[in-house]
C-alpha cells in the first residue's frame, strides 16, 4: 500500500498556527496538487480536528476520520469515523481494493502513521511563510530516513518536495 503524507508547511516547519486553522495560507497550485493526489488515491485519512476544521467530507474521495469519540457516526458511505489503528485502517483499505491512501493530518495522525512505519512517501509543499509557533508536521520523537525523489517550484516561492521513506530493520 502506498501511503502518502501530503502536507503544506511553512519555512519554520509549521502545518498550522493552531488546531482550528483552515489551511488557507497556501497557494492555488498547492491546493490543485492536493486535489490531484487525493483524488488519485481515492481515500484520505485525517484526525477529527482536521475534519472539524474542514467542516465537510472532501468530495470524490473516501474520508476516514480517526477519532476516539465512539459517538461520532456517519450515514455517508464516503465518510467513516473510526478508532482503528493506522495498521488496521491500511489493511481494511487494501482488502477493499485501494492501493494508495493520502494522510492529510494533523500532526497526531501523521505521527501515528509514522510510528507504525506505514508512510511510504512524503510530499510537502514548502510555503514562503513563517509562523514562529504552531503545529509541527509531527508531534513526537521520530527517526525517519528519507530518500530525495524530486522537487519543483509549483508557484512563485512555493516548493513541492517529494521524498521516499526508508525504514531500517531494528
Amino acid at each position: 500500500m502506498d501511503v502518502i503524507l501530503l502536507m503544506a508547511m511553512t519555512l519554520d516547519g509549521k502545518i498550522a498556527r493552531g488546531h482550528t486553522e483552515l489551511v488557507n495560507w497556501t497557494g492555488k497550485r498547492d491546493k490543485q496538487y492536493f486535489v490531484k493526489v487525493t483524488r488519485k488515491a481515492g481515500v484520505v485519512v485525517m484526525g477529527s480536528r482536521t475534519f472539524d476544521t474542514i467542516g465537510y467530507p472532501l468530495p470524490g474521495r473516501k474520508n476516514i476520520v480517526m477519532t476516539r469519540d465512539k459517538t461520532r457516526k456517519s450515514d455517508d458511505k464516503n465518510l467513516v469515523f473510526t478508532d482503528q489503528t493506522p495498521k488496521q485502517i491500511v489493511e481494511d483499505l487494501q482488502a477493499s481494493g485501494f492501493d494508495q491512501v493520502a494522510i492529510i493530518g494533523g500532526s497526531v495522525v501523521n505521527s501515528l502513521f509514522a510510528k507504525s512505519n506505514l508512510i511510504t512517501r512524503i510530499h510537502v509543499t514548502l510555503v514562503p511563510a513563517v509562523f514562529g509557533q504552531g503545529l509541527s508536521l509531527f508531534n513526537t520523537d521520530l527517526d525517519l530516513s528519507l530518500e530525495y525523489v524530486a522537487s519543483r517550484e509549483i508557484e512563485a516561492g512555493h516548493l513541492l518536495l517529494m521524498y521516499k521513506v526508508i525504514y531500517h530493520e531494528r
